[in-house]
């Protein structure tokens, strides 16, 4: 089972082109707390991100993010978000979220352990970037403008890890005027006022490790659901479904890792999807994902 897992994950990953790739954070928030010691109670991460998105659009996305592991059960994550996007409509850059993540280990018995976190997104802009006055479609914002429950569980069985997570949108701050009525090209759908739906993410990921624990590389899975259609208002005020926007999205990804000793490593990650929703009006289609991630403890 586990060779055949490894095999689809690999080769879904590499050579598979689909068009769609990425969500509102939740892809990332359960492997916030992946400590490279126990005894090491912080966690300092850096990260470039570059991703290729719809209509040729590239994506220039660093974060920092910070942990904390307050006694063996309880830890904190935070992480700051900024995104740079260019495509045929121009260049437009900005910060994007605050994320603050709580995670709680449960005792390991049998070599399972049992997590549960939560948390909050924060965004730093209302999703109405412009260039030159000029309204932009969401493929071009930096985050979605809404503030976001964060609810979920992990397993760890001995190299596997299976997580689950539910992300909410609670207050929606999304001020976006884009309309493609108004605009040259009919390549991004309408988002004026957009409301978005919530996810449910469930994923499984299993880690291999060489003989003297310098690499690690980890084939990851995950299955994103999108729970119903989005909105926006339309140009005569009322408030339209965007049809087909619902429904499935898979990811597939691997992450090798290089420990340089105990307490810093350096990570490359390469994800793509081979499922995606018919319609993705929010702008988070990516075709391909590469990251570069440095991570030191202490």
């Amino acid at each position: 089972m586990k060779k055949i897992f490894l095999i689809v994950s690999f080769v879904f990953t590499l050579v598979v082109k689909a068009q769609g790739c990425s969500d509102a954070g939740a892809c990332f928030i359960s492997t916030a707390f992946n400590a490279t010691e126990k005894e090491l109670k912080n966690d300092i991460e850096v990260a470039t991100i570059f991703g290729k998105g719809e209509q040729n659009i590239s994506y220039f996305s660093p974060y920092v993010s910070y942990s904390r592991r307050f006694s063996e059960k309880f830890s904190l994550n935070t992480k700051v978000t900024f995104s740079s996007a260019n495509g045929s409509f121009g260049t437009r850059a900005s910060f994007g979220d605050a994320f603050l993540i709580g995670n709680y280990n449960f005792e390991e018995n049998k070599q399972k352990q049992w997590s549960i976190l939560g948390g909050w997104k924060f965004p730093f802009t209302s999703s109405n970037l412009k260039i030159n006055e000029f309204s932009l479609p969401l493929d071009y914002q930096a985050s979605l403008g809404t503030f976001d429950l964060f609810l979920g569980t992990n397993l760890k069985y001995k190299k596997w890890d299976f997580s689950a997570v539910v992300q909410i949108p609670v207050f929606n701050n999304n001020k976006n005027s884009y309309f493609k009525e108004f605009s040259d090209t009919d390549d991004f759908p309408s988002t004026n006022l957009f409301k978005r739906k919530s996810d449910a993410l469930v994923g499984a990921s299993y880690s291999l490790k060489t003989i003297n624990q310098k690499f690690t590389f980890k084939p990851n899975l995950q299955f994103i659901y999108h729970l119903g259609e989005d909105r926006f208002e339309n140009i005569f005020g009322q408030e339209e479904r965007i049809k087909n926007s619902d429904g499935l999205t898979v990811n597939g990804s691997v992450n090798a890792s290089y420990h340089f000793n105990t307490k810093s490593s350096l990570s490359f990650l390469i994800a793509t999807p081979f499922v995606v929703r018919d319609i993705r009006p929010d702008g988070l289609t990516r075709s391909i994902v590469l990251g570069l991630f440095y991570k030191v403890s202490f």
